[in-house]
């Protein structure tokens, strides 16, 4: 169970992250942003149960999560090496700290539970809220990188509790503005809450990025020491992922600031109700995409601590150089008879069958992507009907998949369905993207030829690219960065940018109007398409 056990660690993370941002940035939205004490502003008191409720729900999950990285973690020790954990692992700092946080947080989340909501216009029981909050965000300082180092361990300690709180507070009050919009649709809110609201938050959002600047960029200097540390290994690739997809975030926030600035100077409520909800729900998605993607970088070795197996730029831009794609494969029977040898810890050699079958595995998935992402554009013009079923090409590709991702486990090796997931994290993750692709194509087909518009099948497509994108940003091929591992995940890494795109832009054809919709439709196709060329020129690296 062995590679179960290492993918939820890496999805766990991530997901606690989420529930980390919830509760803390929800009290930070709370004490700035909704204030609800002061008596200028009158509440409706559900906006204030909500409010409180998404807090301390998140609290009780992040207990959860906490709780089972544990487990976890002493169940991967157990299965690895074969032996009982304890009390060994008890005495490590990741155990100790691990575990006093949750127990700060199973402190803060029966106050909230007891008090807060009991109280949810009282200032006194918010203050005391965000102290018993005060515990909970430093404990985290010891189950980052930073406490694992010997140079600046202090200043890294900080800089990374620092970052997380910037993150929390933006990405928290993200979940409260999604949830302020729901209860003004509803009609369970003053809709004029709504602009109200969004203008205080300007000010808490460009705090919150200023301080994930300024706490991140020391950590990034500190954790990589040049350029090549940057583009040639996976810590660096993540975090230009990271640094990117903040940037796209930042974007959609300028919009929205710019719509909320124009309602309150010139009075125009069309891009405040229009637009504005729905750059919100794609900032969301983007800023969980840099949760998980965080979660995947803490998983890395620094590039400062790997400088012998950093990749140049060479061999960085030779694994996306457009070549002829491959369209022959090896037998199966060559491919297992160079396995032994291929996998032997003393006196490996490398399989000539094993390289080209991956190879013509990819290439063949890049083409049926390359060809859907063209059809796809093809749909757009009203002469060409046919090619609305476009979506067929997901299916056929997750058969191909099904049949040749992994030779080694059913249909084709000798290794059970089950047990092939359970001892191999990418082959688990394999037939998830597999299982995604099948229910893309099905789905997509469906939604595209009803053309209901009261039906929620259409938002199924970007919803499943996002998972799949996730997927491939904590897609790992093994927990040390050598170079070739790093050279086969680079693409990956690539590859879910442009599936988190790909989502963004479907969301945004599916709610905008005019001009818009078009554009985030183009864009969307356009980010299949560069899949599809990245997958058609792959080539597995000989080092």
């Amino acid at each position: 169970m062995e590679g179960i056990a290492d993918f939820l660690d890496s999805l766990i993370g991530g997901i606690s992250l989420i529930f980390y941002a919830l509760t803390i940035g929800g009290l930070i939205w709370g004490l700035v942003v909704l204030r609800p004490w002061n008596k200028n502003t009158r509440y409706n008191p559900t906006l204030l149960k909500e409010t409180i409720a998404l807090i301390y729900r998140g609290a009780f999950a992040l207990i959860g999560c906490q709780l089972l990285k544990i487990i976890l973690k002493i169940w991967l020790i157990n299965v690895t090496l074969e032996m009982p954990p304890f009390p060994a692992f008890a005495h490590t700092t990741q155990f100790q700290a691990g575990l006093l946080q949750a127990v700060f947080t199973i402190i803060l989340a029966i106050y909230l539970t007891v008090y807060l909501k009991a109280n949810p216009a009282s200032k006194k029981h918010w203050l005391i809220s965000a102290s018993l909050a005060i515990p909970l965000i430093i404990t985290g300082a010891w189950l980052v990188h930073g406490a694992g180092r010997f140079d600046d361990r202090a200043f890294l300690m900080s800089f990374t509790v620092l970052h997380q709180l910037g993150a929390a507070a933006w990405i928290g009050s993200i979940f409260q503005i999604l949830n302020l919009w729901r209860l003004t649709q509803q009609e369970i809110i003053n809709p004029e809450l709504w602009p109200l609201l969004l203008r205080r938050f300007s000010k808490l959002g460009i705090g919150a990025v200023v301080l994930i600047l300024a706490s991140g960029l020391p950590m990034a200097f500190s954790y990589i020491s040049d350029i090549n540390g940057l583009v040639g290994t996976g810590y660096g690739n993540l975090l230009m992922v990271k640094i990117a997809l903040l940037a796209v975030a930042l974007g959609f926030a300028v919009l929205n600031n710019r719509a909320v600035g124009a309602y309150f100077s010139k009075g125009v409520k069309y891009s405040l109700n229009r637009c504005v909800p729905h750059y919100v729900t794609v900032e969301f998605i983007i800023l969980i995409t840099v949760l998980f993607t965080a979660a995947s970088l803490a998983s890395q070795p620094p590039a400062i601590d790997i400088p012998s197996l950093t990749a140049s730029w060479e061999e960085v831009l030779n694994v996306f150089a457009p070549r002829i794609p491959r369209t022959t494969s090896p037998s199966h029977a060559a491919l297992i008879a160079g396995e032994a040898g291929r996998i032997a810890i003393i006196g490996q050699t490398p399989s000539e069958a094993a390289t080209a079958w991956s190879d013509y595995n990819h290439n063949i998935a890049g083409i049926f992507l390359a060809v859907m992402s063209f059809f796809a554009m093809l749909s757009y013009n009203k002469y060409c009907r046919f090619a609305r079923f476009w979506p067929l090409g997901f299916i056929g590709l997750a058969i191909f998949l099904f049949f040749r991702a992994d030779a080694e486990s059913w249909p084709m090796g000798e290794l059970g369905f089950w047990e092939s997931m359970a001892g191999n994290s990418e082959v688990l993750q394999h037939r998830l993207s597999t299982l995604i692709a099948f229910a893309l194509g099905a789905m997509e087909l469906q939604a595209r030829l009803t053309k209901n518009p009261d039906s929620s099948l259409p938002y199924i497509f970007p919803i499943l690219s996002a998972i799949g994108g996730l997927i491939l940003l904590t897609h790992s091929h093994v927990g040390f960065q050598a170079k070739t591992t790093f050279l086969i995940q680079i693409s990956h890494i690539l590859m879910g940018v442009f599936a988190i795109i790909l989502a963004c832009g479907r969301w945004l054809e599916l709610k905008l109007e005019g001009s818009g919709k078009q554009f985030a439709g183009f864009i969307s196709v356009f980010a299949l398409f560069q899949i599809g060329l990245i997958l058609m020129f792959y080539r597995e690296p000989l080092y």
